[in-house]
């Protein structure tokens, strides 16, 4: 993990909720955002990871709240810690995910399929309904959601999860739609970024793996970061019910060659 975070940027009077943010692709975006002086609230479900991350992060700035993202209880403990510290919630970031199975979509197990869906796109409703009621519905904001370019094309191995992230995109129009104007809805969909969730997509075959990519790299968190950063600036003031694909110009191969 990085070094600790210089926490003397302006108080930019914003808060953030971000789940799964003890590593990975949410420590990267809670990193951006306390750079440029948001306060931010971190969920994950290792308390001792959390703490770390907080230390890493800034005390000063940014709370841990342990628990499981589809938990109902956690997802209200979560909000309210948020209220009580800061005393306001204008961004929430959908981060947390799971992917516990790898196959072919034949043979998935429908309990692992509901775990999936339960984690990946539950949660993420339960947490934006709570936020919209906590502070959204009254004094606006902004929602991210963490999709996954699994989740605007066919996936294969990783079907479950590539159909949950399709909905996390169905759930940010939705979203979009019903809380215009007061709150912008937008989702990101990574390609492989360098985290422990992602290893064993490129473990051991990371230049073969980075070799697809037009950019010649794997994604890192940062990148994310920066996405999510200006998801939830002004300057993205006029954009909401959008999917932004940050995949390093994979893409750009599915033409004819």
């Amino acid at each position: 993990m990085a070094a600790a975070q210089d926490s003397t940027a302006p108080d930019s009077g914003r808060v953030a909720l971000i789940t799964g943010a003890s590593r990975g692709i949410g420590y990267g975006i809670a990193e951006a955002l306390v750079a440029r002086g948001d306060r931010v609230c971190i969920t994950g479900r290792s308390e001792e990871a959390l703490k770390e991350a907080v230390e890493q992060l800034g005390a000063d700035r940014v709370i841990g709240v342990p628990g499981k993202a589809h938990d109902e209880a956690h997802q209200a403990v979560a909000v309210e810690r948020a209220m009580e510290a800061f005393g306001r919630i204008d961004f929430l970031i959908n981060n947390a995910g799971t992917n516990p199975v790898f196959g072919p979509i034949a043979d998935l197990d429908l309990g692992v399929a509901r775990k999936v869906f339960e984690t990946n796109v539950i949660s993420a409703l339960g947490f934006a309904q709570r936020t919209w009621h906590a502070w959204q519905k009254e004094n606006g904001g902004a929602i991210v959601n963490i999709a996954s370019i699994a989740g605007v094309s066919a996936s294969p191995f990783i079907g479950a999860y590539g159909m949950s992230k399709a909905a996390m995109v169905n759930l940010t129009l939705q979203l979009a739609h019903e809380m215009a104007p007061r709150v912008r809805v937008n989702a990101i969909a990574p390609a492989v970024v360098k985290t422990r969730f992602a290893q064993a997509l490129y473990e051991g075959r990371e230049a073969e793996a980075a070799a697809a990519y037009p950019l010649g790299r794997l994604g890192v968190p940062s990148d994310i970061g920066g996405a999510a950063a200006f998801l939830t600036s002004d300057q993205a003031e006029w954009i909401t019910g959008q999917t932004l694909v940050v995949d390093g110009g994979m893409f750009l191969n599915a033409g004819v060659h």
